[in-house]
């Protein structure tokens, strides 16, 4: 079967976005010979799949009609949208954060319902490969809070897992020491805030940025709280962290089980609160795979080849 589609110009221009790879994406994703001419749309294929082509394109045009920008990510959005049932546009016009004309919203149905666990659930966990946007989003929605005086303030953590004599060959304060490790959180908040802003915030203890080892013996009201990197987490350390919730404050963890740091022999901290808050009403879990990937496409097939090693080989961590 071949069906012939007229598109609008900016539609065409979106499409047709060498970088972007976007009509590539279409072929791979929708098994159908596509062909851009002007214009001139030409879907070719058996019946079943060009008419899901069609209802694809005609989901990316009114995407594009609407302002968003549209890559490789956005189709497979689309497709699991309408393999769900779900409208497309609830996921892309529900912006978390602008910032110099920068939108943060979802790109995938899985994101769509982690930004609503967070916004809904008192503690939610974020649980999948690198680069499905888990820190990300949190992180948007944190300053979103803030910004609007839901929470008073924001802490980052993360476990520095070589805290023991490793780092004691690193020069500086202990601060300095851990910098690195905290390092990745500042940059997505250079991305949300403005330099000063930023800066007015950290001097205030408004946003505070610090290890998982300084949330011992302190209880944690009015915030909005991320344990990033938390497969780096032993038991103990993860019972800790949570049980630092105040009163008027959102926990967010996030972390993927496929990439633990920790010795062979040591259990991880967020495989085993799985199996322990898994049933705790005001707890989400959501868990993202490698189609939620919204990085470079190789960086897609890359997760998705490990985690296929990790399985043939039986190598996945248990514990």
């Amino acid at each position: 079967m071949q069906e012939v589609l007229s598109v609008s110009n900016d539609v065409a221009a979106e499409l047709a976005g060498i970088s972007d790879g976007v009509l590539d994406a279409l072929r791979d994703r929708l098994g159908c010979t596509i062909l851009l001419r002007g214009n001139r749309l030409t879907i070719e294929g058996e019946d079943e799949r060009v008419a899901e082509a069609r209802a694809v394109i005609d989901e990316l045009a009114e995407l594009v009609q609407g302002g968003h920008e549209i890559g490789p990510s956005t189709v497979d959005a689309v497709v699991a949208a309408l393999d769900e049932a779900e409208d497309v546009r609830e996921i892309f016009e529900d912006v978390v954060w602008r910032h110099r004309g920068k939108n943060i919203a979802p790109k995938t149905v899985t994101q769509k319902r982690y930004v609503d666990a967070i916004r809904r659930c008192t503690v939610t966990f974020g649980i999948g490969p690198a680069g499905t946007g888990k820190t990300y989003l949190a992180m948007a929605l944190a300053v979103a809070a803030l910004a609007e005086k839901q929470v008073g303030r924001i802490i980052l953590t993360r476990p520095a897992v070589e805290a023991g004599e490793r780092l004691g060959f690193l020069p500086g304060d202990m601060l300095a020491k851990v910098d690195p490790y905290l390092r990745p959180l500042f940059d997505a908040l250079y991305d949300m805030l403005d330099a000063d802003r930023l800066a007015a915030y950290m001097d205030r203890g408004t946003i505070e940025v610090a290890p998982l080892a300084f949330m011992r013996g302190r209880t944690l009201n009015d915030s909005f709280i991320i344990l990033d990197e938390a497969q780096n987490t032993s038991p103990e350390q993860m019972q800790m962290f949570l049980t630092r919730l105040g009163f008027g404050s959102k926990v967010v963890v996030t972390g993927d089980v496929t990439q633990i740091d920790l010795p062979r022999e040591q259990a991880s901290g967020l495989i085993q609160v799985q199996d322990i808050l898994s049933s705790i009403e005001g707890i989400a879990f959501i868990r993202f795979g490698h189609q939620d990937v919204v990085r470079h496409k190789l960086v897609q097939r890359i997760v998705e080849a490990y985690k296929l090693h990790a399985e043939e080989t039986g190598t996945q961590r248990r514990h």
